[in-house]
């Protein structure tokens, strides 16, 4: 038996790329996953395909919301264990990405940033915590970012709230870490995702021209990093940022 078919996880952000594909790969490796996006439409698509794929409808789930939102990242938690009536992974994944020069990023802007990256990390520890600790293990895997690291011209703001999410997973790893919760975060090199692919093309072309490997990586890739972090093979990895990027940050 694989060692993620015992999980019951959520997945933020998971109607498309990176977050899909841990949905997927979760699922397939016999987890029961409760998605979690902003895009129904989306959402249900994935749910779709895994179904038919031979993934148990019973086995795949999700529930619209928006992870900045404490309402709705509540109703998320309620609704997973009111349905499978336990939860021992959740993978705080959802964000969003832009690229602006920094004279350029508005109030807006930066407040939206920080709201669905770090707001969302926080409400998703901050709900799967509590449960986690009354059983006495669980597992947390926080999507941070490579360019949280090492920064980058044009994405300050989400290079600031990806650096962010390092700083939450290493802090709620110390706290918690003897209390049985393993906390971990991925940094993510770029990949080929419709966010990043959004991105200009003489960015994505000086950055794949930076990178040992020379190209860009697949959600799949990122996937199955998750995989191994949610497994008892990660049994000692706890406040780790584990690096998926294609040589771009080397430790």
């Amino acid at each position: 038996m694989n060692q993620s078919a015992h999980h019951i996880a959520i997945v933020t952000g998971a109607g498309s790329g990176i977050g899909a594909a841990i949905a997927e790969r979760l699922a397939h490796d016999g987890a029961k996953v409760m998605m979690n996006d902003i895009d129904e439409v989306s959402v249900k698509a994935v749910k779709d395909k895994l179904i038919s794929s031979g993934i148990a409808a019973d086995h795949i789930a999700y529930q619209v919301g928006d992870v900045s939102h404490e309402g709705d990242m509540q109703a998320l938690f309620a609704r997973t264990l009111e349905t499978y009536g336990e939860l021992s992974l959740v993978v705080n994944n959802a964000g969003i990405l832009q690229q602006k020069a920094f004279v350029d990023v508005s109030y807006d802007d930066w407040d939206k940033m920080i709201a669905v990256h770090v707001r969302g990390c926080f409400l998703g520890c901050h709900f799967a915590i509590p449960h986690m600790l009354k059983k006495g293990s669980g597992i947390i895997i926080n999507t941070a970012s490579q360019l949280g690291q090492i920064g980058a011209a044009e994405l300050v703001h989400y290079a600031t709230a990806k650096a962010a999410i390092i700083g939450l997973t290493k802090s709620l790893a110390r706290e918690y870490g003897q209390s049985g919760i393993r906390i971990n975060a991925i940094a993510p090199g770029p990949i080929n995702t419709d966010l990043v692919l959004g991105l200009s093309k003489d960015w994505r072309d000086a950055k794949a021209a930076q990178l040992p490997l020379g190209h860009f990586g697949e959600p799949s890739d990122v996937a199955a990093t998750v995989a191994f972090l949610a497994s008892d093979d990660a049994r000692i990895y706890v406040g780790q940022t584990l690096g998926p990027n294609s040589g771009d940050v080397m430790l």
